[in-house]
C-alpha cells in the first residue's frame, strides 16, 4: 500500500504541473512577488494531494517569529523535496538559491525561472558568491523571500553537513534578516526514495537573527547552532524505514 499511494501522489504530482505550464503565459504577465504567489498554487495542492494518498502532513511551530512587512532571507535544514513545496504554502512569495543546471528541466525549471530563481554555477567559487549576492539583493528589492539551503544538498536524518557561507553573505551585503528553518521531513520523504510514509513533519522556525553590520561567518555560527540544537530535539530516530 505504501508503494501504490506513493505512486498516486507522483501521478497527481506530474499531472498538476502538466496543467500549470498551461498557464505558464499568465504568469509572466504578472508582476513579483504576485507571480511567485500565483505559481505557488500548484505547491498548495500538492501539500494537500501528498496528505490525501500518502497521509503525510505537517505542523509548524515559531510562526511568531516572521517579520510581519518586508523580505527576509529564509536558511533551512534541507533533508527532502518536501521543504521544497511545502515553504511556499508556510511562507510569503519566495525564491530560491540552486543551481543553474536545474532551469534546464522541461516544465519544471521553466517555472523555477518564472520564479526569478537565483541560479549560480556552484564550481564558479568566489564567482558564484557575488551572484548568490547581486541576485539575491535583487530578489529581495523585488519584494521576494529567498530561500538557501546553506548545506548545499539534502541531508539524512541526524546528519550534519558543512554550512555554507553563501546565504550569511547575503544577509551581511543586504541588510535584511534571516530566518532560520528546522524541520525533520527527510524521516518521511527521504532523499532518492519514492516512497512517502504517513506521519506528521514538525517545521521549527527561529527567532529573526539580526544581520546589519554582521560579518558572514558570525550569522552562519549562529544560524547553524540554532538549527543544529532545534534538529536534535525534533529528530525521532529510528526512521520511519528503519523501523
Amino acid at each position: 500500500m505504501l508503494t501504490l499511494r506513493s505512486l498516486l501522489f507522483y501521478l497527481g504530482q506530474s499531472a498538476s504541473l502538466l496543467l500549470v505550464l498551461l498557464f505558464y503565459p499568465l504568469a509572466l504577465t504578472l508582476p513579483q512577488p504576485r507571480r511567485n504567489r500565483f505559481l505557488a498554487l500548484w505547491a498548495r495542492f500538492n501539500l494537500w494531494w501528498l496528505g490525501v494518498t500518502c497521509g503525510l502532513r505537517y505542523e509548524v511551530d515559531g510562526l511568531e517569529h516572521l517579520p510581519t512587512e518586508g523580505a527576509a532571507i529564509l536558511l533551512s535544514k534541507h533533508q527532502s523535496a518536501w521543504e521544497t513545496i511545502a515553504f511556499q504554502v508556510i511562507f510569503p512569495a519566495q525564491t530560491w538559491v540552486l543551481k543553474r543546471e536545474l532551469l534546464k528541466i522541461p516544465i519544471f525549471g521553466w517555472g523555477l525561472a518564472i520564479a526569478s530563481a537565483v541560479a549560480i554555477d556552484r564550481k564558479a567559487g568566489k564567482r558564484a558568491l557575488r551572484e548568490v549576492v547581486e541576485q539575491g539583493t535583487d530578489r529581495l528589492q523585488r519584494g521576494l523571500w529567498v530561500v538557501v539551503f546553506p548545506e548545499g544538498t539534502r541531508m539524512a536524518p541526524g546528519e550534519h553537513g558543512t554550512y555554507n557561507i553563501g546565504g550569511a553573505m547575503l544577509a551581511s551585503k543586504s541588510g535584511y534578516p534571516v530566518v532560520p528553518v528546522a524541520h525533520n521531513a527527510g524521516e518521511f520523504w527521504r532523499r532518492n526514495s519514492m516512497l512517502k510514509h504517513p506521519g506528521t513533519v514538525h517545521v521549527s522556525i527561529g527567532p529573526l537573527v539580526s544581520t546589519e553590520g554582521r560579518k558572514p561567518g558570525e550569522i552562519n555560527a549562529e544560524v547553524e547552532a540554532w538549527i543544529e540544537g532545534r534538529m536534535l530535539q525534533i529528530t525521532t530516530l529510528p526512521t520511519p524505514e528503519e523501523v
